[in-house]
């Protein structure tokens, strides 16, 4: 699970740390390429203060991830089944340190960041349409390729178009998280979710090398 973290917390990254006032958001397939484009920039041009602090990590999620990710939807959809079980006033409190649970796992990925790039296919059709699947693939020169799909719906009330799930290799990542949390959802409710991301959140942001043997 943790290796599985790392990889779409990473791909995700990689595509999604964009400066929020120059993407087009009327477009998906352009957000989502126009942010990948820039993500590289942004982490480069902040090597320097990231070895001294890698904290700084968090605060560019912060800045520049989340803008561009409905993390609302994607907190609702975690929840699944138990969506309506959980009490209304808990609801904001779960949402927000899923907020803060998204920056961490996304910092925490990029502490591992090491030259990889992403290529998009070619644009498809949305006309008419609420949400679409953006394909592109991780290329590494040390690991195999990475197969994406950045899922992106389209605010009914904005027209603005903003990701909210990405599948790697096959796998969702918010089918996954769900799959974690659905058990403890059912055991021990909503608090103990939320103490979990919280205990996450809590933890430092580390720089790691990159197991280069790893698949």
């Amino acid at each position: 699970m943790k290796k599985l973290i790392t990889i779409f917390g990473l791909c995700l990254t990689l595509s999604f740390g964009a400066v929020a006032q120059e993407i087009n958001e009327e477009n998906p397939y352009e957000l989502v390429e126009d942010v990948a484009m820039k993500a590289f920039d942004r982490i480069k041009a902040n090597q320097q203060e990231i070895k001294q602090d890698p904290e700084v990590l968090r605060t560019i999620m912060e800045e520049e991830l989340l803008p561009h990710i409905d993390y609302q939807f994607a907190a609702f959809m975690v929840l699944g089944k138990h969506f309506k079980s959980v009490p209304r006033e808990k609801l904001s409190e779960y949402v927000q340190v899923f907020r803060q649970y998204l920056i961490t796992t996304y910092a925490v990925a990029m502490g591992y960041y090491d030259n990889q790039t992403v290529t998009f296919e070619p644009e498809g059709s949305f006309d008419d349409k609420k949400s679409v699947t953006v394909r592109a693939v991780v290329e590494d020169p040390t690991r195999p390729e990475i197969k994406i799909a950045f899922k992106v719906r389209k605010d009914s009330k904005t027209n603005e178009w903003k990701a909210y799930d990405m599948v790697a290799e096959g796998i969702s990542m918010l089918n996954s998280k769900r799959s974690e949390f659905e058990s403890i959802l059912r055991q021990d409710g909503i608090d103990a979710v939320i103490a979990i991301m919280k205990e996450k959140i809590e933890q430092p942001v580390e720089l790691k090398e990159q197991d280069k043997d790893a698949a």
